[in-house]
């Protein structure tokens, strides 16, 4: 456990000018704050506030930093505001502890919903400033290093699982390279100890047989020194967690594995770097394929370096990679290796925020167009994504892929992730053009847009002024950004639609009824309209289009003395009892195959509405039908026979009156459904001479069941697709006269 005056000697360390007053006054805060609190462990709750302090100060982090590490949880877990922190510590302090916190205060009913709604405002509060990312990672580093200490597995593994999900991804992309090696490897402990364990024991015995490193290293040392480069040589053992993943990647065993050891080789500027890359080419036989050049094009992260692979002077398959002091420190403690131990030329010290972060001379290129670009890249994509859940799986979706590299004809490098299709990269620059993508040219020839980018291709996108998005351009693409775009674009058009729909719904019912109304008396009344949902009167048309709200709510609104409105006629048919009720209406998936507005023409000029067909009583064309708008479902058409109509009958807002198209009553059309009940001898052959008979009609089969079987006879029900009544008429005809028929009858729902 760090202790308050070790805390401060380990800060002036690094940074003498250190404001001791202010990291003094939280820790006596912070103490009295959290009182008697204890941890999981029992040990007093300002252990952990310490040790986050102590994690950000090997981060070698600005006195703010260090304060915040030490008030992180006291506005989520004490009785402390915001206002007191910002009367005590000052705007940024308070901003920081704030971004840090948890919505402790909103009750959320599903912890998923509330997962990724602290995920979206931890987001956003590191978008202001990175450093609430970097308290964030030392604060969930030391809980998962005393995580042994919850007595409940379930609580441990959801952390552990969260931890490889969202926090070392993160930790990965602004270049914490320490820290996100030990969270993969605390979190893989937890949620696969076996492998973990088995792993660990086996690098353990290799460390102590292996001789083979210092060799390796004395023999590098060596040839840097005949050469006369500058330079120091040391070996970096992979994680545990690193060692898994290439196993199960590679489908190797353990004895398999040949990298478990990367040499590093840190010089003192970028030119030795490649006289260095030269010399393990010239000394050792180079592995084809496997050079990589992270100094002029960096990782995401702002990582830089360059990597060979070459067979060592053992025989020994070995990677070096070659690197400055200043790359090494980035690549090790990434954005954090920026900060105030080092202050940017003309800044006096003060800290890199995304403020003056654009202005900063040393280190800001690396800074400028690696975290910050992805950050803010990651939210743009991310802008639109209503669902909490939605945003949370895209967030995560986007931490962990991984990436590849392509040029516009101007040369412009753009970042993509591994599997992207031109369309990608035509949202990668900007939602507009990716909406209006018709074709796209890779490396000067044309490519189908679904076509994979490798790295170094190409890309020209060709563009149309109608062009515009469709569901199936969600299959095209992988990124996030491109995704929510198309989802974005999707909605707004669905929106649209609804908006036009429900003005049409309620002009024909105002027409109907004989009453009139008025945009800005619906204006006026929106807040009595039921649900007080409404804000605009879009909101009410779409809400009328969707099934949601009801001309009759409108006119009640505008007209409280309600008149007499004629209604559609009751229907005959009797009720049906509990017993008998029958499934909701929907559309099978084979329904779903075509275009459902091309089957039938809906009166009063709405054509475009969304329709569906009751499964119900699946009515055919041929089959008198009545159209019901079914809440946020569109039209659903049933048999103007079918029972379940009675239970609307008292809404007339909801009807309207249908009918076939031509296409449909000529049999032009298919993936219409019905269902018969047969009721047959228990013959041999019986089943194969229905199905034949089926199959000669041009029906198609979708489902077929028996039951009730004995040893006489058994029934037998049958789902298939049709073209219309006629067509069924002339099929129960021929099954009619099957020798093994007894009986053969339509069937409404599949009880």
């Amino acid at each position: 456990m760090i202790r308050q005056y070790e805390l401060i000697e380990k800060v002036r360390a690094y940074n003498p000018r250190a404001d001791v007053g202010l990291i003094n006054r939280a820790y006596v805060y912070s103490m009295k704050a959290h009182g008697n609190q204890k941890r999981a462990s029992g040990q007093p709750y300002l252990v952990h506030p310490l040790a986050v302090a102590g994690i950000l100060a090997e981060l070698k982090m600005d006195d703010a930093t260090i304060a915040v590490g030490l008030l992180h949880d006291t506005l989520e877990d004490t009785l402390s505001s915001y206002d007191e922190l910002k009367n005590l510590f000052g705007v940024e302090v308070a901003d920081l502890t704030d971004g840090v916190t948890k919505l402790s205060k909103i009750s959320f009913e599903d912890k998923a919903v509330e997962q990724a709604e602290n995920f979206r405002k931890l987001l956003l509060a590191m978008s202001k400033d990175i450093r609430v990312l970097l308290v964030k990672l030392a604060d969930r580093l030391h809980n998962m290093r005393t995580l042994a200490a919850f007595s409940k597995e379930e609580k441990k593994r959801r952390i552990a699982k969260e931890t490889l999900d969202i926090y070392a991804p993160l930790a990965d992309r602004i270049g914490l390279h320490v820290i996100k090696a030990e969270l993969e490897d605390l979190a893989f402990k937890v949620l696969e100890p076996e492998e973990y364990a088995l792993i660990e024991s086996r690098m353990a015995e290799w460390r102590a047989e292996d001789q083979l490193v210092p060799r390796v290293i004395a023999v590098l040392q060596e040839e840097l020194q005949k050469a006369g480069i500058k330079g120091e040589v040391s070996g970096r053992e992979k994680a545990v967690y690193s060692v898994y993943q290439k196993m199960v990647r590679k489908s190797l065993a353990f004895d398999q594995l040949t990298d478990i050891i990367a040499y590093r080789v840190v010089v003192d500027n970028k030119r030795d770097c490649y006289e260095v890359l030269g010399l393990m080419h010239d000394r050792f036989k180079a592995i084809p394929g496997r050079f990589k050049d992270y100094i002029s094009a960096p990782k995401p992260n702002g990582y830089q370096s360059l990597h060979t692979s070459v067979i060592g002077p053992f025989g020994n398959r070995m990677e070096v990679q070659i690197r400055t002091k200043e790359m090494h420190e980035i690549a090790e403690n990434g954005v954090a290796a920026h900060w105030v131990y080092k202050p940017p030329k003309g800044e006096n010290g003060k800290t890199i925020t995304q403020n003056n972060i654009e202005t900063s001379k040393e280190g800001s290129k690396d800074l400028k167009h690696s975290p910050y670009r992805w950050l803010r890249g990651l939210i743009e994509q991310l802008q639109g994504v209503e669902d909490p859940e939605e945003f949370y799986e895209n967030a995560k979706l986007e931490l962990f892929t991984e990436n590849v590299f392509a040029f516009t004809p101007k040369g412009d490098v753009i970042q993509l992730p591994k599997g992207a299709t031109p369309l990608d990269f035509a949202y990668s620059i900007h939602s507009n053009l990716g909406n209006r993508t018709v074709s796209a040219k890779v490396n000067g020839s044309v490519v189908p847009l679904r076509r994979i980018l490798e790295n170094g291709d190409m890309v020209e996108i060709v563009t149309g002024a109608h062009q515009h998005p469709n569901p199936g351009w969600k299959e095209l693409v992988v990124s996030s950004r491109a995704r929510s775009a198309i989802n974005r674009y999707l909605r707004q058009q669905e929106q649209a639609e609804l908006v036009r729909l429900g003005r049409e719904i309620l002009e024909k019912a105002a027409r109907r009824d004989g009453w009139s109304w008025d945009i800005k008396d619906v204006q006026h009344n929106l807040k009595k309209l039921p649900g007080n949902q409404f804000d605009t009167i879009d909101d009410v048309f779409a809400a009328l289009g969707q099934g949601r709200l009801f001309p009759r709510q409108i006119h009640d609104i505008l007209y409280p003395p309600k008149p007499t409105i004629t209604s559609e006629p009751k229907l005959l048919p009797p009720k049906k009892s509990t017993k008998d009720k029958l499934r909701n209406q929907q559309t099978t998936e084979h329904a779903r195959r075509e275009d459902n507005t091309n089957k039938v023409a809906i009166e009063g000029g709405l054509a475009g509405m969304v329709v569906n067909y009751a499964k119900c009583c699946s009515p055919l064309p041929g089959e008198d039908i009545v159209g019901i708008i079914a809440t946020g479902k569109g039209v659903s058409v049933h048999m103007r026979t079918c029972r379940n109509l009675e239970q609307f009958a008292d809404q007339p807002d909801r009807w309207l009156p249908v009918s076939w198209s031509k296409a449909a009553e000529n049999g032009d059309l298919r993936h219409f459904v019905c269902r018969l009940r047969f009721h047959v001898r228990n013959d041999t052959g019986a089943l194969a001479s229905i199905t034949n008979v089926i199959a000669n009609s041009n029906a198609q089969i979708i489902e077929i069941a028996t039951e009730n079987r004995n040893a006489d006879s058994m029934t037998i029900r049958c789902e298939m697709e049709i073209t219309n009544k006629n067509h069924l008429n002339r099929l129960i005809q021929q099954l009619s006269g099957l020798k093994v028929m007894l009986s053969v009858e339509k069937i409404y729902g599949w009880n």
